[in-house]
């Protein structure tokens, strides 16, 4: 690992850790330096702000966990890793997901799961004559499904376990999607003309 990566995984670990009792907004950039044994100037080499350090936490950790899950028969095994990895940093999360604003996680989580989901379209409507665009509002579908379960579960405290929470979905998700393919196979979008 890098000097660089060593630092930044400090910084993140300083403010993870800050998060477990305090809101963001009551976290400086001094409280995240001091908390890691760094200086603010350090901290400003390798972020802009707070946020900054947030994003890179999002997609260092959150969205690195489910890289390696691209195809349609992984797909719940990423799902159970990303609940997983919440549950783990359950304080953080809870805390990220009830801060408003640009840097919100739930965007970031629609983002990473849309990229995935939308991998596993691809894979899923393999031989299939499906459109783009078609594949694309498929994945946008599931993805909001996706993210807006998870974000409840998160924010009502993660009671179930992530193995519970999976197969909840499964009995939801499986099959649909081929079917939801199957359905599209050769259709065209046309454009809805105005009326005289």
């Amino acid at each position: 690992m890098t000097d660089s990566q060593t630092t930044k995984k400090a910084l993140a670990a300083s403010l993870k850790k800050q998060m477990e009792t305090k809101p963001l907004a009551k976290i400086s950039v001094q409280d995240i330096s001091s908390g890691s044994g760094l200086n603010r100037q350090t901290f400003y080499y390798h972020f802009k702000d707070k946020y900054d350090l947030v994003h890179w936490i999002y997609y260092s950790e959150a969205v690195e966990s489910i890289a390696d899950y691209r195809d349609y028969g992984h797909w719940s095994d990423m799902a159970v890793q990303i609940l997983h990895y919440l549950m783990k940093n359950r304080l953080f999360y809870v805390n990220a997901l009830n801060t408003p604003g640009q840097n919100a996680f739930d965007g970031y989580l629609f983002e990473a799961t849309q990229d995935m989901i939308k991998r596993v379209v691809d894979d899923a409507s393999g031989g299939l004559d499906v459109s783009d665009a078609d594949k694309c509002f498929i994945a946008e579908f599931y993805t909001f499904a996706f993210v807006g379960i998870v974000v409840k579960w998160v924010k009502t405290g993660m009671k179930e376990l992530p193995e519970t929470m999976m197969k909840r979905i499964s009995d939801l998700v499986d099959g649909t999607l081929t079917r939801a393919l199957s359905r599209h196979t050769g259709m065209q979008t046309q454009p809805v003309e105005a009326a005289p």
